[in-house]
């Protein structure tokens, strides 16, 4: 397989070549100041804004849900320290006391109302990131200040899991006002609401969680200090710095230079000499996050396949199945991710609810790959503009080059356009794209919450499909996966989910690649476990000696 170009990677920096003989100074455990480097650059201090890894990492430090997801994906108490399902549609939460939010107002069940009345009407909200979540509820009743009442339109054996991505905000960043949720999205309230740019300014970026916003940065530092009045276990860290740093030979230098103590995603080619050095520690985690490749299949034309001239290829199934079958994913994990990956099978690691037992990694074929094209007329090839972002996944500008270099092996003749997260993600949202590289990370173990964002048919006022950017709609799909959607019974769910995973695996409107592995390297007297969701949290990185 090639690799690809000296040019288009960009060189090793030369302080790599010191890291085996790097002695680090140790930091002592009494130090209160913990110093991050991420990945990625978060879009908004707005913990209801747009659903992305890093802006995920800053709402888990200032802000706290009903419910929460521990490091290994299973539902635990926050917010709300018990509940209690009565029916298939109706629960009910007891809502901690003695909890504060961070301007000493006390926590109730009105809170949640607020904050939930509010998120449908953010304005600034990309892509229905979190309103989809709420437009699920019939009702949020608000029983007394420490019970609440939800109602939900259809069964939702997810909604615990969904909950816990509802930041919970005081209900006095409006006028005092009494919120009915059953009077629309705007529930009975005619004033402003919260803007993106009073969280930015951090007058509204309110929470109850460990630490306080001090300043927001979208491009450079972000400041935390503890919360010291926080209900729960205090973190070690008095203070915290967020620092998205992009570019992986940068962070790595900010590592070992001293400026950072820990960061996310070291080169995976850096890993070996890191895992030598006594002075590194690296933390690795198996994750679910997906990196696949979204096809427009609803446009005819499409934008960029054949320079948006006649049918869209990427309509006939065997066209789908031909750019799957040209890429060799186990020479992608040892020769692009060193091995810091998992080649796919289906849509998340096997074992989960809703995976099929047995599948082996996706085949690869370039025969069988162009026999399929030449089947659907295309033996002479067709066109298309492959999109990617170069500075969001692990090694995704390399990955977008070779599986470019996949296709043109099979007569698909290919341009690349990588990009920054920060252009990427908005065009995507717009649907600008033919076919476009992704990930995306379950917040529970089954597939339906893939199915259900992914490649159900786009239905936003039931909230699903709010991510089918290619506009695949397949009732032999939709119809075990939304059935799914309102099983509570889990085996029964299972295997909705696995008819619904055979359909999708053979139309192939979204093609999967691999599973991402987390890893994060730290400074001598840091350690951090790492999480499955790839999240980077103050709170669990502990002082070591």
């Amino acid at each position: 397989m090639p690799r690809p170009t000296a040019a288009l990677t960009g060189r090793r920096l030369p302080a790599l070549a010191l890291l085996p003989a790097l002695l680090l100074p140790a930091l002592p455990a009494t130090a209160q100041t913990l110093r991050i480097a991420l990945a990625a650059e978060t879009t908004s201090a707005d913990p209801h804004n747009y659903a992305l890894t890093p802006n995920n990492t800053l709402r888990q430090h200032v802000f706290e849900s009903l419910v929460e997801i521990d490091a290994d994906l299973q539902v635990t108490p926050a917010l709300a320290e018990r509940w209690e399902r009565q029916d298939d549609l109706t629960w009910v939460f007891h809502l901690r006391s003695g909890v504060r939010f961070h301007n000493g107002q006390e926590f109730g069940a009105p809170d949640v109302l607020f904050s939930y009345c509010r998120t449908l009407n953010n304005e600034g909200e990309v892509v229905s990131s979190y309103s989809r979540l709420v437009r699920r509820l019939a009702k949020v009743e608000v029983v007394d200040e420490r019970t609440l009442r939800l109602t939900t339109r259809e069964p939702e054996p997810l909604l615990l899991n969904d909950l816990s991505n509802l930041a919970i905000l005081p209900r006095t960043l409006i006028q005092a006002a009494a919120l009915d949720f059953s009077a629309g999205d705007k529930c009975g309230y005619d004033g402003a609401w919260p803007a993106a740019a009073q969280f930015n300014d951090t007058s509204a970026a309110i929470g109850t969680g460990p630490y306080r916003l001090r300043g927001y940065s979208r491009s450079a530092a972000t400041e935390l200090t503890r919360f010291d009045d926080y209900w729960g276990e205090k973190p070690h860290w008095q203070s915290v710095r967020l620092t998205p740093v992009t570019a992986a030979g940068p962070r790595l230098a900010g590592l070992l230079a001293g400026d950072h103590d820990l960061i996310e995603s070291p080169a995976t080619g850096d890993l070996p000499r890191l895992r030598e050095n006594a002075a590194i520690h690296v933390a690795a985690k198996p994750t679910t996050r997906l990196i696949f490749l979204q096809l427009d299949v609803a446009r005819a034309p499409s934008p960029f396949v054949q320079g948006g001239q006649g049918a869209n290829p990427l309509q006939d199934v065997r066209v789908r199945q031909a750019l799957s079958l040209a890429i060799d994913r186990r020479a992608i994990e040892q020769r692009v991710m060193d091995g810091i990956a998992t080649p796919a099978g289906q849509y998340l690691p096997e074992g989960m609810a809703g995976t099929i037992p047995g599948l082996p990694v996706l085949p690869y074929d370039p025969a069988r790959a162009r026999a399929l094209l030449r089947e659907a007329g295309y033996a002479d090839g067709f066109s298309l503009t492959f999109h990617a972002t170069n500075n969001r996944y692990i090694n995704d500008a390399r990955l977008a080059q070779v599986l470019a270099q996949f296709w043109q092996r099979i007569g698909v003749k290919v341009e690349l356009d990588a990009m920054p997260s920060s252009v990427f993600f908005g065009r995507r949202g717009k649907r600008e794209f033919s076919v476009a590289m992704g990930g995306w990370s379950a917040d529970a173990a089954e597939t339906l919450m893939f199915f259900r964002s992914w490649l159900m048919s786009t239905n936003r006022e039931r909230g699903i499909g709010t991510s089918n950017y290619g506009g695949w709609s397949e009732p032999r799909f939709d119809g075990p996966a939304q059935q799914a959607m309102a099983t509570m019974d889990a085996a029964a769910r299972d295997t909705l989910l696995r008819q619904a995973s055979q359909v999708a695996l053979e139309q192939m409107p979204v093609i999967p690649v691999h599973f991402e592995n987390a890893v994060w390297a730290s400074r001598q007297g840091f350690r951090y476990a790492g999480r499955v969701d790839q999240t980077t949290l103050a709170a669990e990185v502990k002082p070591a000696p």
